[in-house]
């Protein structure tokens, strides 16, 4: 976590060998390509198979890889590296950042920088609506793409964060209730909310820690909010941000050119600005600590 924090992903590594997500997503696309064909029974049934010929291979690899390093002197610090890889602390703050300093300059600015981030249509937003998407984008992303792969390899190591890395990039890729993924991507999009459930729950507890004085007021609207969402697992740490920020985010919103009337987390403000996304990157920034707090806990107490 220090290392991806302290350095991210090198830029030099991803322009000659490209990223981990990058790979996991080729691989992907090409079970996509090669299975996702016949009716919606057999399309289910060989996304399962998908799934598992994704898994088992990549899992395997992860455990001897992690035993090779761990057998060398000194191994566990190219473990740290690889491993650094799959989490996004530095990324995600760095993108956020980017969206509130591009909207500060323009609006145009502002929906090219959110759409780098966000899959929804970003050409008909406003101001409030590329600073919600932005700051709803920070929250669900601190739970997925930091708490999780954190959690995941806390408990399973290398290969717990390197399978969850997976499942959440298939889950992004072909797990969406569209004619052709509804039924192939039924078992990416189930496993990742239940891989997730964890991580959104502890996601939510550690925003509503960090939100100071609007703590109380985080807490309520976790526990009114959440479940509102439509998924099971995306609105708790978005409900506890909207909540310390005191805003009102989520709402209708489109994908594709469709509309999708999405609810409403939270009751205070529904404007918010760039300022608003400086105040989220801070609670972001508490919270992150808190997950290193809670980490070092738990090795402390595994050293005992």
């Amino acid at each position: 976590m220090a290392l991806e924090a302290g350095f991210g992903y090198p830029q030099v590594l991803f322009e000659h060998i490209g990223h981990p997500a990058v790979w996991l997503g080729a691989a992907i696309d090409a079970l996509d390509r090669a299975l996702n064909r016949g009716d919606a029974g057999a399309r289910r049934a060989l996304g399962f198979l998908g799934l598992a010929l994704l898994l088992l291979p990549l899992t395997a690899a992860g455990v001897a890889l992690q035993a090779a390093l761990h057998s060398l002197p000194f191994g566990v610090l190219p473990l740290a590296a690889v491993a650094s890889s799959l989490l996004a602390q530095r990324s995600l703050h760095a993108h956020v950042d980017a969206v509130a300093r591009a909207l500060e300059n323009s609006l145009e600015d502002g929906r090219a920088a959110v759409g780098m981030i966000v899959g929804r249509d970003v050409a008909a937003l406003d101001e409030a609506g590329v600073a919600r998407a932005a700051i709803e984008s920070l929250a669900e992303n601190f739970s997925d793409g930091v708490v999780a792969p954190a959690f995941w390899m806390a408990f399973l190591g290398f290969p717990g964060a390197l399978a969850y890395k997976a499942i959440n990039t298939a889950d992004s890729m072909i797990g969406h209730r569209t004619p052709r993924h509804e039924a192939f991507g039924f078992a990416a999009a189930k496993l990742d909310d239940l891989v997730n459930l964890p991580a959104a729950r502890l996601s939510a507890l550690l925003i509503a820690l960090s939100a100071g004085r609007n703590g109380g007021r985080a807490f309520a609207c976790m526990a009114r909010d959440a479940k509102k969402h439509a998924s099971p697992n995306a609105g708790w740490p978005e409900a506890a941000m909207a909540g310390a920020l005191g805003l009102k985010l989520g709402g209708p919103r489109n994908y594709a050119g469709a509309a999708f009337d999405g609810v409403w987390l939270g009751d205070g403000r529904a404007a918010p600005g760039p300022a608003d996304i400086d105040r989220a990157l801070k609670i972001f920034r508490r919270a992150d600590a808190g997950l290193w707090a809670l980490i070092a806990a738990l090795w402390a107490l595994s050293a005992l």
